[in-house]
């Protein structure tokens, strides 16, 4: 009789186990499929592929639910049908985008980077399999957090950076207004503030603030955080930030770089002492010294590109960070409204207007016309990894003379 009830204690006991098992196993699951956000921000949705053929209402209940896309082949296939063609993948594609087109062209965007980060893919660059654990902290200093808001944003220079930071100051209210209330509207924002280090809070910061806990909470904030990027083409890019900085007077960066450019490349053994001097004498480097000095092998023996022309891959570290978000600057308008509908603030928020890029044919003909085409395959090279994960062709320009 005693033996009969033990039996049946330990029945219970471990049909009781199996049932505990079981509910752990099914919410590790559902916690590692599902996206959360802190605060009162909406979550990234993140959609199954499957659905995607149907259109989809962004503020519909049903679009707040996150799905993880697990990465393969049908989803670059899937994406591209909604690409019109014979425009490349650096132009408008989508024109007057619908909600589906917006979800399909964040899932061709972020499934190509995981593709080609992918140890066996065509792509290889230097720390491309470097963990995020042996990034020096002083590289992330591009990762702007808002902890209000439970978001990341690495920013690239020469690539709407501006405008973005300028939200995240009104997202992080670290800025009141001459009424002593903090920014609502971004343009109210001084141009020059949104750069002041001090208004954001980046990852290489975290090591003074957090010490040797910086790390840890770096992980958790990438694991629960929306994080996103824009890029731009990257030639088109180089375009703007020699404009920017050497086809009009810039005290520094003719000090720092331009004077440079003039003895190395331009034969000129005593450049002007300053940019203003250098002018008015009709004396600056041109767009050639300018790609001469980023193919020049002794360049960053002497220290790292700067921030305005290093490599996205290098101020953003997308094979080490899995963005949820990846905008251009050729489909502004549409990827900040979208991102801003994400994150639930579109009511409340509104994008600065930006200028039209220049077109490809007007940049290949004026820019590149005196470079030569062994150096333009040379810079196509030192930014190849820029070009392909962010799906941007690879210019016909380099081919012609």
């Amino acid at each position: 009789m005693k033996m009969g009830i033990l039996r049946q204690l330990q029945c219970f006991l471990l049909m009781g186990t199996m049932f505990i098992v079981a509910i752990i196993i099914y919410w590790d699951d559902v916690t590692k499929r599902t996206f959360y956000i802190p605060s009162a921000v909406s979550p990234l949705p993140v959609f199954p592929i499957q659905v995607l053929e149907t259109p989809l209402d962004l503020k519909s209940s049903s679009d707040q639910s996150s799905c993880s896309v697990k990465p393969n082949q049908t989803t670059l296939t899937t994406a591209q049908k909604y690409i019109s063609k014979g425009q490349g993948s650096n132009n408008h594609i989508f024109g007057q985008s619908s909600p589906t087109d917006l979800k399909v062209r964040q899932a061709y965007r972020t499934e190509m980077v995981k593709e080609l980060c992918l140890a066996n893919s065509s792509l290889t660059f230097p720390g491309k399999f470097k963990s995020f654990e042996k990034i020096p902290s002083r590289t992330l200093d591009h990762l702007i957090v808002d902890d209000r808001h439970g978001v990341i944003y690495c920013f690239v220079p020469k690539v709407a950076c501006t405008n973005w930071k300028r939200i995240m100051i009104v997202l992080s209210q670290n800025l009141k207004a001459p009424d002593g209330t903090p920014y609502r509207d971004p343009l109210a924002i001084p141009s020059y503030m949104s750069h002041n280090a001090t208004l954001h809070l980046t990852f290489n910061r975290f090591w003074r603030r957090f010490g040797r806990a910086s790390r840890r909470l770096m992980h958790h904030k990438l694991k629960t955080y929306t994080k996103f990027i824009f890029v731009r083409d990257p030639f088109v890019r180089l375009i703007s930030a020699f404009r920017n900085k050497f086809d009009q007077p810039n005290e520094d960066f003719y000090r720092q770089f331009g004077s440079v450019m003039l003895q190395r490349y331009a034969n000129i053994s005593k450049p002007p002492g300053s940019a203003q001097e250098a002018f008015e004498a009709g004396i600056r480097p041109s767009f050639q010294n300018f790609v001469k000095y980023l193919l020049d092998s002794q360049t960053e023996k002497m220290e790292p590109f700067n921030e305005h022309w290093r490599q996205v891959y290098r101020l953003c570290h997308p094979c080490q960070i899995e963005y949820d978000f990846i905008g251009k600057l050729e489909t502004l308008d549409e990827d900040a409204e979208h991102l801003l509908r994400i994150l639930g603030m579109d009511e409340r928020i509104r994008f600065p207007p930006g200028y039209r890029n220049r077109t490809a044919a007007n940049w290949e003909r004026d820019w590149f016309a005196n470079v030569s085409v062994a150096d333009r395959m040379k810079l196509y090279n030192l930014y190849e990894p820029d070009f392909r994960l962010f799906g941007y062709d690879k210019p016909e320009t380099l081919y012609q003379k």
